[in-house]
């Protein structure tokens, strides 16, 4: 028996007090470390429920939600390769790494993550930047983000995503942290930055309002857990990452 992640879309089998299964382990689980991933099968068992990943990271530690995170990226990877992307044939299991392999042409695809920049921009000593995406329905203020792009350094996407997304230039662009974030595999990287010039300008097709705002007065922001939550608690109250 193996303490085992099972999965459906984002969502993880737990019970009421968020633990994990104990399962028999079939030939077909990924195993990571000393548990097993799979997708759930059939009906949920009984006692448990399936619960969101963005609602665990408020549950667990640091430590278990990135072992379920791992856990789910690696599934989700082995999944969306079950085919050669070289040569179309069908592509088999390596037996002692997370690899996927073809057996017609050698063609080896490895786990790969989506570098992602995130930023918190403040203004003198008392404002921060938050900005509203179009895709969220309730009203939380988050931070400037978004992928980094081919033959781009880091600060080159911090500079980038803030121009397009709210017109503005910066500052002093300088790394704080990064964090896993399993949806769907990214690596979110952290910076700090200053607000140089310009008014804000947003891209109406990505953000729906954005604004400077006073660090004793934030709106709604990101829940506890997420990197951006914890970046806007570093620069309001000088809490460490």
């Amino acid at each position: 028996m193996k303490t085992a992640y099972i999965f459906q879309q984002q969502k993880l089998v737990v019970d009421e007090n968020f633990q994990l299964p104990q399962v028999e382990v079939k030939a077909t689980d990924l195993t990571i470390d000393h548990h097993v991933a799979r997708h759930l099968e059939g009906d949920v068992p009984q006692g448990y429920q399936l619960v969101s990943m963005r609602e665990l990271i408020t549950q667990w530690s640091i430590a278990e939600f990135e072992q379920a995170s791992r856990a789910v990226q690696l599934l989700e990877w082995q999944q969306n390769h079950q085919f050669c992307g070289r040569c179309g044939h069908k592509t088999e299991r390596h037996a002692r790494e997370f690899c996927m392999t073809c057996p017609s042409c050698q063609l080896r695809q490895y786990p790969r993550i989506q570098p992602c920049v995130i930023t918190v921009i403040t203004k003198g000593k008392d404002e921060v930047l938050l900005a509203k995406s179009i895709h969220r329905k309730d009203n939380v203020y988050g931070l400037i983000a978004g992928f980094v792009e081919v033959g781009e350094t880091l600060e080159q996407a911090v500079a980038r995503e803030t121009a397009e997304e709210v017109g503005v230039t910066l500052k002093n662009i300088r790394y704080l942290a990064s964090q896993p974030w399993p949806f769907p595999s990214n690596l979110m990287l952290a910076f700090q930055a200053e607000y140089d010039s310009g008014d804000i300008k947003i891209q109406e097709e990505e953000i729906k309002d954005a604004q400077f705002f006073n660090l004793n007065q934030l709106p709604d922001i990101p829940h506890k857990g997420s990197i951006a939550y914890k970046m806007i608690m570093h620069v309001a109250h000088g809490t460490p990452l």
